[in-house]
């Protein structure tokens, strides 16, 4: 029997991510944690209305190894309090303040789509804008050049910000929602480039859940290995979403394992940054997903040595 010989891996990669003088690649990923300065965040271990319960928090995140740390003040689905632009500052520049202070070398990222909130909380030292509303602020791409900052490029679908997705449809189905995203993120990268960003400051989303059904995250997790394509460092938001909870029929506070699962698949795929409310257990996977990918060494390797 003639047996087939072994084929070289040809896996998926991105150009680097480089914020704070930092580099993430394919053999040092990404995590992001989520710290929400809200109430009403659709996951309850994740409410830190209280500022003292935020700083925790973060400690918290730092310690179990997250690389960014994204701070909200607003929910994103419809559901919930309003919250306007100065309620929105009030929430989220002391926490930005505090951080900047006690971790001069960590990455802050910060969840917006207002200017005029990025724009204050450029004195901070921001390092990352995360648009999750796809440019609704056209203005808020412009600002995160301006204060030397990165951007997160979404998709939403074309929905405004707080609004839930209703009989969505991107045809044909199942890949038009495919193309929908690969056009959209090469659009709003382009304009982020043409603003003065650097293409290495330049993360492309193609934000689950966000004006799509269950069926559309999933495929666009397939395809993940597309969005390499488009040249820009991939971010991957999967944690406890509902397309993980509506897959295995699961609340929001038992959707752990199948964030994880659907996180190994992504960073197989290439991405190379995920924003997690679970961070040691994220940072776990996804390095060894690297080690498995051939992309980092194992830490030990004394085996049968």
């Amino acid at each position: 029997m003639e047996l087939p010989e072994p084929r070289d891996l040809d896996l998926p990669r991105t150009p680097p991510l480089v914020l704070r003088g930092q580099v993430f690649d394919a053999s040092r990923p990404a995590v992001m944690a989520i710290v929400n300065r809200t109430s009403d965040s659709f996951f309850a271990n994740n409410r830190h209305a209280d500022l003292d319960s935020a700083k925790a928090a973060l400690d918290r995140a730092v310690e179990a190894g997250a690389d960014i740390v994204d701070v909200g003040g607003v929910r994103a689905g419809q559901e919930g309090e309003q919250v306007d632009t100065q309620q929105e500052m009030d929430r989220v520049l002391p926490f930005l303040a505090h951080a900047r202070e006690q971790y001069p070398d960590l990455v802050l990222s910060l969840d917006t789509w207002r200017s005029e909130v990025a724009r204050e909380a450029g004195r901070f030292g921001l390092d990352l804008v995360n648009d999750t509303w796809a440019g609704h602020d056209p203005e808020l791409v412009s600002v995160a050049a301006q204060v030397g900052a990165g951007v997160v490029c979404s998709h939403t679908g074309g929905l405004p910000p707080r609004t839930d997705p209703h009989a969505v449809t991107y045809p044909p189905e199942p890949t038009g929602v495919v193309v929908d995203v690969l056009r959209t993120l090469a659009e709003g990268a382009h304009r982020a480039e043409q603003a003065g960003i650097p293409a290495e400051r330049v993360l492309v989303d193609p934000t689950l859940d966000f004006g799509k059904t269950t069926a559309h995250s999933l495929q666009l997790l397939r395809h993940t290995a597309d969005l390499t394509a488009l040249g820009y460092p991939i971010l991957q938001a999967l944690s406890r979403k509902d397309f993980v909870g509506e897959s295995l029929d699961l609340p929001p506070d038992e959707r752990l394992e199948g964030t994880l699962a659907a996180t190994a698949v992504a960073a197989w795929l290439g991405a190379t940054v995920f924003r997690a409310h679970d961070v040691q257990a994220t940072r776990r996977v996804v390095d060894m997903v690297a080690v498995i990918r051939g992309d980092r060494p194992p830490r030990l390797a004394v085996r049968g040595t």
